[in-house]
């Protein structure tokens, strides 16, 4: 059982780094006047500014175009052969690094009894190289010496092979320099020119690289990095994670729900924004079912939507921030299929394992042994619930991406290569945020010179070593801290992993190999 941090800290690392949110007053009900804030998303960005605000005392009025809250973590009912269960938009891991999105959990489960640990998960190459992150010592420096003393595909004789003068930068990262010194690198490139071993960049780097669905070419080495730098040599929670035990919308989001109607907000799901307009010092937000006037915007959709509004609303913003907006890209198509099987998987099966060089697959999930309905299919039909995830698709075609991907899945699991799919479900998407190469100066920020309208989400910029849904989190925590300092009510903490190498020795490596 997952259990409070100890005092003080938000998980087990001492090297955790609080950023203190700016002093006021305790509520908005000091004020002589409430202010009212739209929320225009309902993701986990959008959940926790909503949440950040309304504890404050602020009036909160959240938008949701979907039927549920989520966003791109939401789920939904449907029935698999007559049983009653639920589908998602795939797989997601709660990293025990993920401190500012435990925090918004903890707000309604204290010990976070809804999520249950994953003892490992394994990576598989085609060539049949494996790799495990199972009883790694979890502080820095030793994490990475015991993955390479009992690594196959990244050994000590590759470690003596690489450059030192490019590679030490993963070995001292800051936000935002390290940025200034990658960005403009791609992340194969820069593995490469770094001497990083093939098998190793093929197995590992790129089952990483590629849950910010996007080939390796086409992310940015700096984002590269950062991840490395969080779950690896910035951290010392270890590489394992926690994932829900029941369908996100009835762990996660429901109670989150509940919290914010409980503490004063107005929640509107099945409404989405169509445009929201300037009135003097606030702001119309305009919907199907009416216009709500605002004081504060906080914008937390996904980037296709954020495009969407802002070219919908020519009085947000100034000409070369509406620019900057229009300027994010998404990355390419992924798919998530998931298939409710007439016959199990092994039960000694990892409950997720990452593939690399496959055609399609890219992992795997046997969700009946985590996920709590999906157990229930398991103890009444006999089968299995497994999920396939296909990121950086370059090809649309729904039927013949899940053709490949299904095949690829009953090569790795061959006791699945009779079983019958009884009910099949998929989502092909494209709506996650892309970080190429040079992207990083001109990526909006969650400010946006109009200090009443500010971003979040996982595809906005923030100066702090985070990523995925942490990175969603901390910019609605920090949206939210932005509105409030304005009007004087006092902040949320943050915390991040150490904006910094762990090692005194490495970094002073790093500074001479910059200076030099």
């Amino acid at each position: 059982m997952l259990r409070l941090p100890p005092a003080g800290r938000p998980g087990r690392d001492r090297g955790a780094v609080v950023l203190p949110g700016a002093p006021g007053y305790a509520s908005a009900a000091e004020l002589a006047e409430r202010p009212r804030v739209a929320v225009v998303g309902g993701g986990i960005a959008g959940v926790a500014a909503a949440v950040g605000l309304v504890e404050r005392g602020v009036a909160v009025h959240l938008f949701e175009r979907e039927a549920d809250l989520g966003g791109r973590l939401r789920g939904w009912p449907t029935t698999a052969d007559g049983l009653p269960t639920t589908m998602s938009r795939g797989f997601h891991a709660f990293f025990r690094q993920y401190y500012n999105l435990r925090a918004l959990l903890r707000r309604v489960d204290p010990a976070l009894t809804a999520l249950r640990p994953i003892a490992d998960y394994p990576l598989l190459h085609t060539d049949g190289t494996t790799e495990t992150f199972a009883g790694l010592p979890r502080t820095p420096p030793w994490n990475l010496a015991g993955f390479v003393l009992r690594s196959k595909a990244f050994t000590l004789a590759d470690v003596r092979r690489m450059s030192p003068g490019v590679g030490v930068s993963l070995f001292d990262v800051s936000v935002p320099r390290i940025y200034a010194e990658l960005d403009s690198v791609d992340a194969t490139s820069y593995l490469r020119d770094i001497g990083f071993p093939p098998a190793a960049r093929h197995l590992a780097f790129e089952v990483f690289s590629r849950s910010f669905f996007a080939d390796p070419t086409e992310l940015s080495a700096a984002e590269l990095a950062t991840m490395f730098h969080i779950y690896f040599l910035g951290s010392s929670e270890g590489l394992l994670f926690d994932v829900p035990r029941g369908p996100f919308c009835r762990t996660l989001w429901r109670p989150l729900r509940a919290h914010l109607e409980r503490s004063g907000a107005r929640v509107e799901l099945s409404c989405p924004v169509d445009r929201i307009d300037r009135a003097g010092d606030g702001y119309l937000v305009r919907t199907d079912a009416g216009t709500t006037e605002v004081d504060g915007v906080v914008l937390a959709t996904e980037v296709p939507a954020l495009r969407r509004l802002v070219d919908a609303s020519p009085g947000l913003g100034d000409p070369a921030w509406r620019a900057r907006v229009g300027a994010l890209r998404s990355a390419p198509p992924f798919l998530v299929s998931r298939l409710w099987l007439d016959r199990p998987a092994r039960a000694d099966r990892a409950p997720f394992l990452g593939t690399s060089g496959f055609t399609h697959l890219d992992n795997v999930s046997v969700l009946d042994l985590f996920d709590d309905d999906a157990r229930v299919w398991r103890r009444r039909t006999g089968g299995s619930v497994v999920e396939l995830h296909a990121y950086a698709l370059d090809s649309r075609d729904q039927d013949a991406v899940v053709r490949v991907a299904v095949e690829e899945m009953r090569a790795v699991y061959p006791e699945l290569r009779r079983a019958r799919v009884r009910h099949e479900e998929h989502v092909l998407a494209e709506d996650c945020p892309l970080f190429a190469p040079g992207t990083f100066a001109t990526r909006p920020t969650v400010t946006t010179g109009d200090p009443t309208l500010v971003l979040a989400g996982d595809g906005i910029r923030v100066d702090l070593p985070v990523a995925l849904m942490e990175r969603a989190a901390t910019t609605g925590f920090h949206a939210a801290n932005t509105l409030l300092e304005r009007w004087r009510l006092r902040g949320h903490d943050l915390w991040t992993v150490g904006n910094r190498g762990r090692s005194a020795l490495l970094r002073r490596v790093a500074r001479r190999s910059r200076a030099g």
